[in-house]
């Protein structure tokens, strides 16, 4: 039996303005669903165009995702930007290398 991953990502909009945390077992599929849902205001991603990964953690297990997500969640925004810039300094957008 293969071992699975799970991922909890960050994601913002092309100016960098606004941040989307969530969790996926399948982060090409997630980012491409993001990407899909560009301009749905039915979805937080798609109304503020949250579809550019920053930042990447994973996880041998779901709940243990979740939790990180919920954690970083609570943050205020100075801590999260901390967080991306210690792995992705200059906010490169990480899609190309995910999909």
């Amino acid at each position: 039996m293969s071992k699975r991953s799970y991922y909890l990502y960050i994601t913002t909009n092309p100016s960098k303005t606004t941040l989307y945390i969530g969790v996926t077992n399948n982060l090409p599929r997630r980012l491409q669903e993001h990407l899909e849902n560009k301009n749905n205001e039915d979805t937080f991603s798609g109304k503020y165009h949250c579809y550019n990964l920053v930042y990447c953690e994973v996880y041998e297990t779901m709940a243990d995702a979740i939790r990180r997500e919920k954690e970083i969640k609570k943050w205020r925004r100075n801590k999260k930007t901390e967080l991306i810039e210690q792995q992705n300094p200059n906010w490169e957008f990480m899609n190309d290398k995910m999909l």
